[in-house]
């Protein structure tokens, strides 16, 4: 990813679901742009693997952990407070539950996918802008089409996703006056093996492209680019945004 000078330099920012798809995109973005890292990923062992293709791991603090678990946001922020003496704020993956049409999934479904993508999320946003400094920070949140328009065979999906982009745009308006921005970027048909695509790269044909005005999918960079952007100061006049990075898919203003 070419560098954009964001003002993101010794900048120290949180990325969650850091090991794949869109989070693992956006943390070698702000690597790129100088910033320090605090990255989590549930499996350590791929988050580990993949930190060398990141950036330079003296300015990096690999934390294991999943978000949905009550805590890991409390030891996200001291890990960064403890390493780096600050914080900026955070890219936070929100994941997507399983396939399922409203009908069958089972509450079960309903319960795991409330903790893990809508729970866990708003815990670890709210906890870094308990620990911002008087300078404010920055929170991104990483979701997908469903906040919008429903998506056939994401029954659950459907019925958090615009829930939690509620929630972030309230959290918006709170934090406001604090100097804390809340955003969140919104994914479409993208070329990239993640649970927050809609559509695998492999399986994405006509059918899909003819529906995107760019005639083509996006690439992970693209995407973490916006959210970047939004993230960082070049951006500080921005809150309560939805962002749609979809190649013009998304047609509602």
């Amino acid at each position: 990813m070419v560098p954009m000078d964001l003002g993101l330099t010794d900048r120290v920012y949180i990325v969650s679901g850091a090991s794949t798809g869109l989070g693992l995109a956006c943390a070698r973005g702000l690597a790129d742009e100088g910033a320090l890292l605090v990255l989590c990923a549930a499996d350590g062992d791929d988050l580990t693997s993949v930190a060398s293709s990141i950036g330079d791991p003296s300015r990096m603090l690999l934390v294991p952990g999943d978000i949905s678990d009550p805590g890991t946001e409390t030891r996200l922020v001291a890990a960064a407070n403890a390493r780096f003496g600050r914080l900026d704020g955070a890219v936070v993956s929100c994941g997507t539950p399983p396939s399922s049409s409203v009908l069958d999934a089972p509450d079960t479904s309903w319960r795991e996918a409330f903790e893990a993508g809508l729970l866990g999320p708003l815990r670890l946003a709210r906890s870094v802008a308990k620990a911002a400094t008087a300078e404010g920070a920055s929170v991104v949140m990483l979701l997908t089409g469903p906040v919008r328009s429903p998506v056939e065979g994401a029954g659950v999906a459907n019925g958090l996703r615009p829930g939690l982009a509620m929630a972030a745009k309230t959290l918006a308006d709170e934090l406001g006056p604090r100097g804390v921005r809340v955003n969140t970027v919104l994914a479409g048909h993208l070329e990239v093996e993640s649970p927050l695509e809609l559509e695998p790269a492999a399986e994405a044909g006509p059918e899909v492209t003819d529906h995107i005005p760019l005639r083509r999918l996006g690439l992970p960079d693209e995407f973490a680019r916006a959210a970047i952007f939004l993230l960082s100061p070049a951006g500080s006049y921005i809150t309560g945004v939805g962002l749609s990075v979809d190649g013009g898919a998304d047609r509602s203003l």
